[in-house]
């Protein structure tokens, strides 16, 4: 009998430097006979700068690797070109500026089949090459809800950054990633289809991957766009837009009129702050139309 195939699915468009470490950690996984494994790399590069990393990762490893190019600037595309040159039992998507622990792999698949559920998600931890500014750490920006070993995930907190799911559950009628979601929040759309058909992901929180975020990350201009294009993307989603619509319209002001005495309390606060208010500016913004920040700053 065959062991269990699991197919890696990155997506990454110029980033070299950062896919060369995630394949070299990648290699490092030890499926203790449990399953075999392979990659599939997707680049979203016209210039391919992904191929030269794969091919030479390929000449030296005992790991199978596909390398495909998604020409079209739209990440549920790219996620879906990745799927379609996939053949493994399960399926796992890592970002490409993440890098997983030792271990990462076998136990998303141990807490899969134990449980016996649909898929697994994982932590994605900050990882800073360069001490970040004392504001950006203490307000959190780049933590993560964790949860304990079995908790039962809602799709609003699923993301394609570090997970692991049967293939079984995918409907070849129904693309898995829809393209009108073309700068984010594809994942999440998926996770709410998956979880509406009766599909249950669970947590994993031994399973770590660690993501890096590079000194652009750390200005507050990029936070603040990012909050804004976050806002808009998040009323593509059918379920309660009337209330999140409500409560954006209710939150607005008052943040707007807290943060002066926040400022006051700490740069850390008052930059949580003026992100959820992004947040909710970019969703009543989405309403009429009208979108500041159109594409995803890497």
């Amino acid at each position: 009998m065959s062991l269990p195939h699991i197919t890696i699915c990155i997506a990454t468009c110029g980033r070299p430097a950062m896919l060369e470490r995630l394949l070299a950690a990648i290699a490092k996984q030890d499926p203790v006979g449990c399953f075999a494994f392979s990659i599939v790399v997707t680049d979203n590069d016209s210039g391919h700068s992904a191929q030269p990393v794969v091919e030479k990762f390929a000449a030296g490893s005992a790991t199978g690797v596909i390398y495909s190019v998604e020409p079209e600037k739209n990440i549920a595309v790219v996620r879906n070109t990745a799927l379609a040159h996939a053949t493994g039992d399960f399926i796992a998507f890592i970002d490409d500026d993440e890098f997983p622990v030792p271990g990462w792999l076998r136990n998303l698949f141990q807490t899969c089949e134990a449980h016996e559920v649909a898929g697994v998600l994982g932590p994605v931890k900050p990882h800073f090459e360069q001490p970040p500014p004392a504001w950006l750490v203490k307000g959190g920006f780049y933590d993560r809800p964790t949860h304990p070993t079995g908790f039962l995930m809602d799709w609003d907190e699923c993301r394609t950054g570090n997970v692991l799911f049967r293939r079984r559950i995918l409907d070849p009628a129904d693309p898995p990633f829809h393209r009108e979601f073309r700068t984010g929040g594809e994942d999440r759309d998926f996770f709410r289809r998956m979880i509406e058909r009766g599909h249950r992901f669970i947590w994993c929180d031994e399973a770590v991957a660690y993501e890096t975020v590079p000194s652009s990350r750390w200005s507050r201009r990029f936070l603040f766009s990012r909050a804004l294009l976050r806002g808009r993307i998040s009323l593509q989603h059918p379920r309660d837009r009337a209330r999140i619509i409500l409560k954006s319209a209710i939150a607005v002001p008052l943040y707007t009129l807290a943060l002066p005495f926040l400022l006051v309390a700490g740069q850390h606060y008052f930059m949580k702050y003026l992100v959820k208010l992004a947040d909710h500016v970019g969703r009543l913004l989405a309403i009429f139309n009208l979108n500041p920040v159109s594409e995803r700053r890497m």
